[in-house]
Formats: C-alpha cells, sequence, structure tokens
C-alpha cells in the first residue's frame, strides 16, 4: 500500500509518499479502507521534531481517520466490514481508573493513533481498535467526517467539561479560524453562549460569523484588549478558549471578568506566556488546561453531528499525495477549517 512518511525530522520536504507493508489487524482490531484523513499541528510537530520527545522513525501521521471496514479481528462483535466509521483518536488501556470512571484521556497509557508512538491514517489503509470505531452519521461524507475527532473531542473538554461554559456568558475563541477554533465557535452558541472570535483576517472573520461567531477582533489590525473591553463594556470576557500561547496572555488575563476562567489546549505560538498573577487571586481568575477528551464526549458530539446541530468545517481536500503542501498550509495558516488528505 501507499502511505506518506518521514525518515528524519525537518521541513515539509522530508515528507514521502512511498511503498509500504500492508497492515494486519490483530483478534481486537479492525482494518480500515482510509478514506480521508484531517490533518492537524501535532502532525507538524511531529514532524519537525520536539526536544525531549523521541519519535519512532519512520512515521506515518495522521490522527483524524475516516474510512471503510475491509476486515475486523476474530474477537470483535460490534463491528461489521463494509461499515463507514471514524476513528476515537485516544488508544488507552481501558483497564485503569481514569479509563473506568469515563475519563480516560487521563489514562497514563494513554497515546494519540497517528501521535508519537502509534502510526496514523497517512496511508491506504490502517488497523485500529474495534472500541475505537465510531458510525459515521449519515448526513457527513467521508472528508466532513474525518474533520470531526480531534477537534471537537478537544473543543467540547475545553468549553464543557473544563470551563463549564454556560448559557449568557461571552466566550472568546482565539485562532478561530483553526480546526479547535470553528468547533469551539459552533459548541458555544451550542450552549447558548456569546462567541467572539479572534483571527488574524477580516476574510476569516467574514466566515467565523458565517457559522455562528456574535462578534469579531481582528489581531492584526485591532489591540485585542481594547477590543475586548469594548465589546464587553468594559467587564471582560467569561472564558476565553485558547490554544495560541505566546505573548497573547498578557493582553488576555487582564480582560477576563471576575470568576472568569482561561482554557487552553496547545501553544502554536509559543509556550513561554507571561503571567501576572495578581489578576487570579483578586479576580478569582481559573487557568485550566486541557488534553483531547474522553470517548464518550465524541460520542455526544457525533449525536449533534447526526442531528445537524454541529457542522464540520472543511476548507480543502488535497489527494494524500500532496502532503507536503498540506502541511505547509497549515505552517502559513492559510485555511480555515481542516485540511483533508484523500488517499
Amino acid at each position: 500500500m501507499k502511505a506518506v512518511r518521514f525518515h528524519e525530522h525537518g521541513g515539509p520536504e522530508v515528507l514521502r509518499y512511498e511503498e509500504v507493508p500492508e497492515p494486519a489487524p490483530t483478534p481486537t482490531q479492525v482494518k480500515l479502507k482510509v478514506k480521508a484523513v484531517a490533518l492537524n499541528h501535532l502532525d507538524i510537530w511531529l514532524r519537525k521534531g520536539l526536544p525531549g520527545v523521541k519519535v519512532p522513525l519512520p512515521k506515518i501521521g495522521g490522527c483524524d481517520i475516516a474510512g471503510e471496514v475491509v476486515a475486523a479481528g476474530s474477537a470483535c462483535t460490534r463491528v461489521k466490514p463494509g461499515e463507514r466509521i471514524m476513528v476515537s483518536p485516544g488508544w488507552t488501556c481501558g483497564q485503569c481508573a481514569a479509563c473506568l470512571r469515563g475519563e480516560d484521556n487521563l489514562c497514563r497509557a494513554y497515546q494519540i493513533i497517528g501521535g508519537y508512538g502509534v502510526d496514523g491514517g497517512c496511508a491506504d489503509f490502517i488497523c485500529v481498535p474495534e472500541v475505537n470505531c465510531i458510525p459515521i452519521p449519515e448526513r457527513l461524507d467521508y472528508p466532513s467526517a474525518a474533520a470531526v475527532p480531534l477537534t471537537f473531542l478537544t473543543a467540547w473538554n475545553m468549553l464543557r467539561r473544563q470551563a463549564r461554559l454556560k448559557p449568557g456568558e461571552d466566550v472568546l475563541v482565539m485562532g478561530a479560524g483553526s480546526g479547535v477554533g470553528t468547533a469551539a465557535i459552533q459548541i458555544a452558541k451550542l450552549v447558548g453562549a456569546r462567541a467572539i472570535a479572534v483571527a488574524s483576517t477580516d476574510e476569516k472573520l467574514a466566515k467565523a460569523t458565517a457559522l455562528g461567531a456574535d462578534a469579531g477582533i481582528n489581531y492584526a489590525s485591532q489591540d485585542l484588549g481594547q477590543e475586548i473591553r469594548r465589546l464587553t463594556g468594559k467587564r471582560g470576557v467569561d472564558v476565553v478558549f485558547e490554544h495560541v500561547g505566546g505573548a497573547t496572555w498578557e493582553k488576555l488575563i487582564p480582560n477576563i471578568a471576575p470568576g472568569g476562567r482561561l482554557v487552553t489546549c496547545g501553544a502554536t505560538a509559543g509556550y513561554d506566556a507571561k503571567v501576572d498573577i495578581r489578576y487570579l487571586f483578586s479576580k478569582t481568575i481559573a487557568i485550566l488546561g486541557t488534553f483531547m477528551g474522553c470517548k464518550a464526549d465524541l460520542l455526544e458530539v457525533v449525536r449533534y453531528m447526526g442531528e445537524g446541530k454541529l457542522h464540520p468545517v472543511v476548507d480543502r481536500t488535497l489527494p494524500l499525495a500532496e502532503c507536503a503542501q498540506a502541511h505547509r498550509l497549515i505552517e502559513d495558516r492559510d485555511q480555515f477549517g481542516k485540511i483533508v488528505l484523500l488517499p
């Protein structure tokens, strides 16, 4: 079969579209013919390499996978050949206290399919645990289904579980044009909150408004703190949905309302954020970190997808052989929503 792998860390040029051995399922796994795989910033970090993190090479990336079941292991009872499946990206032990209490994303053995230890879906075929297989709602095609798992799961965990977003609250969505940003806008509106989108261009803000955002801030041409105060009558926002990091925290923390929350899942613009802790205790502000989410939450997201209350956002599709170009588009932030590859 064909797959995209990198044998060394570096720029997009290290990605090779090449022949690799076709996998066979274990008794508890199903084999999928990959129909679509969506990319994330994790794919960029894996390819570049991170200090202190060892990635087994050669590596196949791709965490967000949708495909057709072509074979099932002898111990599989639920999933049958011919079914359309999206893959829950979290690979867990299924036996520890965290897994058994429904917080499987806190499992000490947690890995992301397509992440540091487990090969992903940038290939013609992949084998995954049966427990990770979720039927695709009829209203979604394969590219749309691939645009769901990681981003919507993360955004749901951030806003619903961690920040406990409530109807009527103001939520500031940083990086509104990203996969998690487009998911966050929709989840905020589903809850009944007011969504304020933050992006680098007016074009992205127009798309965010069409998606449901109530207001927008162009951080490239407007002062972020000033605009937050203007849009909230100087009160500040109740929740900051954050995955950018870097210097933005200095503007964000002072503009959170009393009792507000900043919830973060990443640091695409830098991990070294400066915080004036006086704002935290004087305004009772909470800073919350999240990592992925549990399978139960993804099932709830998929139910809303089936009802048409949440919608995946696909910026464009490209052939799997053009994976390097897709990486460049993500690095240049030249997309709104997800870039999906088609084997």
